[in-house]
């Protein structure tokens, strides 16, 4: 990827959320989990969502994934307004320009590594591009695993099965929420590794939603939200920094 590429891609955006609401239940009851949130996910740039639980991170990054409804406001994926879409395109929008990790690997127990990481494209009924898909898979190291089932690999292997399978369909964004929350610390740190290098070498765009202050030191920069709003932002955070913005908030919330 040239200079000029690069640059076209930190200043184009590839998903963006503009006055983002989400409200759950009515009258009493009522929680509004997102409360107007304007936020630009940016082409090539790896972003971390943070907030004390119930802070509306996970609530945000599902609606702008299309994994969930929103009650006002306006979503974007590249040029495309999702409360626009019918079921049938929001699936097709998700299927062909979205790629998603999970806490939980989600793989298939009867496939091999590489047709998990070809299931997606093998459903919409699309070849992979052969070289693109060799470069992912060289990334993530597994090339001598690739006919094991899940059985047969670690949890880390497996998750960096599922990275390969978001990446291989070359989406514009990929979304993960907790993608390393059941791994231990060095398994969690290839993981975040191969994320952090699908950007820097692949031009991917990332966006993940995470509690960890060393998996969000991974990200170019980091997001916080609190009570559904977005409160702070920082640029090229450090696990210590990261902490310390947290714990401030803790200390906010429990003064407030």
């Amino acid at each position: 990827m040239t200079t000029t590429q690069i640059a076209d891609r930190a200043t184009a955006v590839a998903a963006r959320a503009s006055e983002l609401s989400k409200v759950y239940g009515t009258g009493e009851t009522q929680v509004v989990a997102l409360d107007r949130v304007t936020v630009d996910f940016r082409q090539g740039e790896f972003t971390a969502i943070m907030g004390p639980s119930g802070s509306g991170k996970s609530t945000l990054m599902h609606c702008v994934a299309g994994l969930d409804t929103f009650s006002g406001g306006s979503v974007r994926i590249g040029e495309t307004e999702l409360s626009t879409l019918k079921d049938k395109q929001l699936t097709q929008l998700r299927r062909d320009k979205i790629g998603f990790i999970f806490q939980a690997f989600n793989l298939l127990p009867t496939l091999t590594a590489l047709e998990n990481i070809t299931l997606p494209m093998d459903i919409a009924g699309r070849k992979p591009d052969r070289r693109w898909l060799d470069q992912v898979i060289a990334m993530i190291g597994l090339a001598d695993r690739l006919g094991h089932r899940p059985t047969q690999l670690s949890g880390g292997q497996q998750q960096r099965v599922a990275v390969a399978r978001a990446l291989a369909s070359q989406p514009e964004i990929i979304f993960g929420d907790e993608p390393t929350g059941n791994l231990d610390s060095r398994s969690g740190a290839e993981v975040l590794g191969f994320l952090r290098n699908s950007v820097r070498e692949l031009g991917q765009t990332v966006v993940m939603v995470t509690h960890d202050p060393v998996a969000a030191s991974y990200a170019d920069r980091v997001i916080f939200l609190a009570d559904g709003q977005i409160v702070d932002e920082m640029l090229h955070p450090s696990a210590d920094g990261v902490l310390d913005r947290m714990k401030a908030f803790d200390a906010k919330g429990r003064t407030s």
